[in-house]
Formats: C-alpha cells, structure tokens, sequence
C-alpha cells in the first residue's frame, strides 16, 4: 500500500499551492492545477450525527437553495494575513464551511446509505413544500417514487449487515437494481423539470445524484472497485449536461443583471466568472467581462422597460409568471425590486449545484485512488490521523507520499 500521511492539519505548501494558484480544489479532491495529479484528499470528520446542515433552507417560492458556497477557490483575500499559519487557519475555516456546502459530503467513503436516506428525506420534504405552492398554479408532483428509493436504501442496509455471504450479494444486487430503476425515473423527471424550466429541477438533480451514488456504494462495499468507478464515470457525463443546462437557466438571457448596482457588496464580477469557469476553465474576469459587456455599457441595468422585458423573459425557476404584479404602465417596480434582490440566492443556488458535480467528479477520483493506493474499501473507511481533532475542526486531510496521477 502507498504510504499516506494523515492530519487534521493543512501542510503549508499545500495551503500555499491553492492560494497561489498551483493547486486547485474539485469537491473533496485537491490536485496539481496542471497534471491534475492528486496531492490531497479532503474527508468530512463530523458525519456520525446526521444533521441538516448541508442541505440549505429552502424557498418554496423558487425552489432553491439558500447557503453561498465559498469554497477554496473562491478568490479568499489574505490581505493583512502575513504568516503562512494565519493564512493556514483562514482556509481551513473555508473549508468547513466549503463542507457544509453542498448535499454531498467531500468524500463517498463518508456518504453512508442512512446519510443518503436522511438526504432523501429533506428532498423529499422541500418538494412537499414546493407542492403546496405549485397546487396554486395547477401543478401536481409524484413523490411516490421517493417512497421506493428509501426502501431500495433499507434493504441496502440490511444487505451489508448480514453474515452469510451469498446472502449479502443477493440482497446488493436486488438493491443495484432499485437504484438503476430510480436512476431512470429521476433522469425522466430531471428533463422534463428541465424542459419547463422549473423551480423544482434541482431537486430532481440532487435525487439523480444519490441514486448513482448508492450504486457505486454497493459496488464499493463489495471491493468492486472498477464497476463502481465505471458507474461513476457514466452517472457524471448524465449529471454534468443536465446542471450545465439548469445553470444556463438560472444565467438568464442577460447575465448581466447578477451585477446589477443594487447588488453591489452581494455579487462581484469575479463571483459571476467562477459561474462561468465552471463550464469553461479558460476565462477569466475580462473574457466574463467582454461576454457581457454589450449589456454593462447599455441602459439593460437600469432601464424600466428593458427591465420588464427581461423579467418577462425570466423562467419558473426564478419567478412565476403568477407572481409578477403589473399595473396600468406594466410590471411594477415592488416586482422589479423583488426579483433584483432574489438574484444572490440564485447564485448561491448555482454556487451551490456546482459544488455538489464537483464532489460527485471527486468521488470517481477516490475510487480509482483505492485500487492505485492497493487499500480495500473499509480500510480506506477506517482512515484516521493519531492526532486529536480540535473540537471545530470538521475536516481531515489525507496526503500520498508523492502526487497520484489517475487519470
């Protein structure tokens, strides 16, 4: 087995490649910005009391996810920190709050099938109270196949806690089965909440997540590691277009309007480019900048009527059309404020779905990890620095002896 280095406590020179840019952060993954070779793994600590805190407060109205997600590489500014242990604790503070951030924790060796049960559930509930809304405007959601998920969950539970062998396959593979059925329901769902633009499509995402997830957790737990990455590799190419296209949504038809002057302090123009380097790494705040600048330098920030055009023009997912008020002149500007000000909880609800296909690409990365460390999975789950763990620290940091390339 490859040697690894255990701590609850960032290395400087780690801490220092992801200020300066040499290193890079994807979900629990931390790698050489260049080779994409793996120097680090990020792993949730605080995973044995199940809490809601990774899943964000949800708004019944738009059907998002209310939690900003700030994570390593989100421009942290280190002015007046001139020690490398100030800056040390500064970022580790970013990442716990970076692990609090998404509906997925930073590793799938600590995303255990009750945890994705107790995920399922709060989906399961914000749905509930985005129905209450959506019955007004004559829409009705099936959550009966939730009901089966979480049983699919049960009986992968009981699976891998039986003692007869053959016992403990024929009940996975009956679970496998469930949770490809709910893959093919959830990616249904997904498009047809993606047609329509929606407020409820997110959901649907992050449900297609867990689904794929507890198929691999099968597989790990039968040291099936090559099917488990393959399955990961194919749910991520599923998973990726369909949040590219919600984020696309959520983008509007003038981007521009995230940096509207009543936003100034909420939303930056390098808040906006970390959106758009997700779908493509090479740009940067100028290339952002000339992709909107038409809108920037015209009146579409500021002008009543090409406000109310593209309000007009928004999608479900962040305004109702029963929901914009109109009077004699047209839209009213208690409207025009309302939307404006709703605009930084859509970003933090893109900060946020990103963060989530960045820890599921991650995951596949850990999995390859095993067999190329020659670690079974549940030594991999039993992992832990001889240190203690300060009481706020949620995060553990394991480090291969010498960078991984498993690409």
């Amino acid at each position: 087995m490859t040697p690894l280095k255990l701590t609850f406590d960032m290395p400087a020179h780690i801490l220092e490649g992801l200020l300066n840019g040499t290193l890079e952060r994807v979900g629990g993954v931390v790698r050489d910005a260049s080779t994409k070779q793996v120097v680090m793994w990020l792993r949730d600590t605080a995973t044995n009391t199940i809490s809601t805190a990774g899943i964000p407060s949800f708004d019944p109205v738009t059907g998002v996810f209310n939690l900003v997600v700030e994570g390593v590489n989100a421009g942290v500014s280190i002015n007046g920190f001139k020690a490398v242990n100030q800056r040390l604790d500064l970022m580790q503070g970013v990442l716990t709050l970076t692990s609090a951030a998404s509906i997925l924790n930073l590793g799938v060796s600590v995303i255990s099938f009750t945890f994705m049960a107790h995920r399922l559930k709060e989906l399961e509930k914000r749905l509930q109270k985005a129905q209450e809304f959506l019955i007004k405007i004559d829409r009705k959601i099936d959550l009966s196949f939730y009901a089966n998920f979480r049983a699919a969950l049960d009986l992968a539970i009981n699976a891998f806690t039986m003692s007869k062998g053959d016992n403990r396959i024929s009940s996975a593979v009956n679970a496998i089965n469930r949770f490809l059925e709910a893959q093919h329901i959830y990616l249904d769902y997904a498009d047809k909440e993606l047609e329509q633009k929606s407020q409820i499509a997110d959901e649907y995402l992050l449900t297609l997540c867990l689904a794929y997830i507890a198929e691999a957790r099968c597989y790990l737990e039968l040291e099936e590691f090559e099917t488990a990455a393959r399955r990961f590799e194919e749910g991520k190419i599923q998973i990726y277009t369909r949040i590219e296209k919600y984020v696309d949504t959520l983008l509007t038809s003038n981007p521009s309007m995230y940096l509207h002057p009543k936003l100034k302090g909420q939303i930056d123009l390098s808040r906006l480019t970390r959106i758009y380097q997700w779908k493509s790494p090479i740009l940067d705040e100028n290339s952002v900048f000339e992709i909107i600048r038409d809108d920037i330098g015209g009146k579409s920030l500021i002008d009543d009527g090409q406000i109310n055009s593209w309000i007009e023009s928004l999608p479900a997912s962040i305004i109702e059309k029963s929901e914009i008020k109109k009077g004699f002149w047209g839209i009213e500007s208690e409207t025009r404020n309302a939307v404006i000000e709703r605009l930084p909880i859509i970003m933090e609800d893109m900060e946020s779905i990103i963060e989530t296909n960045y820890r599921f690409e991650a995951y596949e990365v850990e999995v390859k990890a095993l067999s190329k460390l020659g670690i079974s999975f549940h030594e991999w789950l039993k992992l832990q620095p001889e240190e203690n763990k300060s009481k706020n620290n949620n995060l553990m940091y394991i480090i291969p002896n010498e960078p991984l390339d498993l690409s």
